[in-house]
């Protein structure tokens, strides 16, 4: 027509760029924008990073995090608040009090959790993790657990992995009872108490409880004990097996299937989801 496009558009009241040829998507976009939604829908407490590493672990996408990143804000997912940062207790000198892990079985910690079934009858959680994995050793879940209950988990992780060089905990009536003193000196461990109203010295085990309510007990309904005792294991396996860290680059502490580089599947055929962990 011999009309100039800018005229041309501007007559219609039409962008430049429609013009344009329009660019293509990936023939795998929408099942990998189906999985993302899936495992955002999953893990609500995921970020992109996370429901990433999940994509290449468990569903064997070969996909970036920027790629993640756009399908994320795309389909409007929400990224969940950064954990506020914790200071810690420094001597005179600039060293830091705090007993540092440094390899497994060297320092172990262990703290309670406290929720309600669904009649309102309180029970505990005891919650111990190796520090230097990251992983959770046991949640032993209990109407009430005493100090007797303490050195019943102790002894039978101690059996299972060996007797740790160092058990953290705070000053609990559970943990500086004398049976739990006597028991701990007897199989050649050593306690590592923190300083009274001092909690950020015990930040392993505070993370990992604010991980288990975050992520697990407040949006669950125990309706009987036995159901919090079943569905919270189910958790601390998906825990230790599938959930990615991102303080260990992205990988589960304990994962329960090694796959190797060269059998990851291409973007093209996906595995189907892990299942998540589901109420018995």
């Amino acid at each position: 027509m011999g009309v100039p496009e800018r005229r041309a558009c501007a007559a219609l009241g039409q962008h430049r760029s429609t013009q344009r040829k329009a660019p293509r998507g990936r023939d795998d976009e929408e099942r990998l924008t189906a999985d993302t939604i899936e495992l955002a829908r999953r893990y609500g407490r995921y970020g992109y990073r996370k429901v990433a590493a999940l994509l290449r672990s468990t569903a064997g996408w070969v996909v970036n995090d920027k790629r993640v990143e756009r399908i994320w804000r795309r389909e409007g997912l929400k990224v969940p608040p950064r954990q506020p940062k914790r200071g810690r207790m420094w001597l005179a000198d600039g060293s830091c009090v705090r007993l540092r892990p440094e390899r497994p079985n060297h320092v172990w910690s262990y703290d309670f959790v406290e929720d309600r079934t669904h009649d309102g009858r309180k029970f505990r959680m005891l919650n111990v993790i190796d520090e230097f994995t990251h992983e959770c050793l046991a949640i032993r879940v209990g109407r009430r657990l005493k100090a007797a209950d303490v050195i019943d988990l102790l002894s039978d992780l101690s059996i299972l992995r060996g007797v740790p060089a160092h058990i953290r905990s705070d000053n609990g009536p559970e943990f500086v009872s004398k049976a739990v003193q006597k028991w701990i000196a007897a199989v050649g461990a050593k306690t590592a108490y923190i300083a009274p109203g001092s909690p950020w010295e015990n930040g392993y085990v505070e993370s990992f409880n604010a991980r288990l309510r975050d992520e697990l007990l407040k949006g669950e309904i125990f309706y009987s004990l036995r159901e919090a005792q079943v569905v919270i294991e189910s958790w601390r396996r998906h825990y230790n097996g599938v959930r990615p860290h991102a303080s260990l680059g992205f990988k589960p502490p304990a994962p329960e299937v090694f796959v190797p580089a060269f059998a990851a599947r291409s973007s093209g055929s996906p595995r189907p989801l892990a299942s998540a962990p589901t109420r018995h």
